[in-house]
């Protein structure tokens, strides 16, 4: 039986500029940095979360286009925050970019994309708790 989630992939063209964004940018922790002649295998994570980040270095693949007709599209990756109002700001200071101005309410809460050096979109999100304001 299928236990839990081990990795998700972004594509990406350079992968020390990734890790730098990741870890630097959004905190993210580095976990696995393993060099074969295959590649390389690099990994970053949230702390206390089995769930790791692949950062793979695939130029054809790096970047997601957003199509027409479909609104705001997110991306590959969700990550939670508490409180995204102030972690935007955090996060703004460090020189991450976004798709928008200000993270916007929506029906679960709290939203905005983070944009990767990559043209990669991560999604920041606030879960509207119940009986509280997001």
């Amino acid at each position: 039986m299928l236990t839990d989630i081990m990795y998700v992939t972004i594509y990406v063209t350079d992968q020390d500029r990734a890790l730098t964004f990741y870890t630097e940018g959004l905190g993210l922790h580095k976990r696995v940095d393993h060099r074969a002649p295959e590649g390389r295998f690099l990994t970053v994570g949230t702390p206390g979360s089995p769930v790791e980040i692949v950062l793979w270095q695939n130029a054809a693949s790096a970047g997601q286009p957003v199509r027409e007709g479909m609104g705001v599209a997110p991306g590959p990756v969700f990550l939670e925050s508490d409180d995204l109002r102030k972690d935007f700001e955090l996060l703004r200071e460090r020189g991450v970019g976004f798709d928008q101005p200000e993270p916007v309410e929506y029906p679960f809460g709290i939203r905005i994309e983070a944009v990767d050096p990559d043209g990669n979109r991560i999604s920041l999100r606030q879960r509207t708790r119940a009986g509280t304001e997001a």
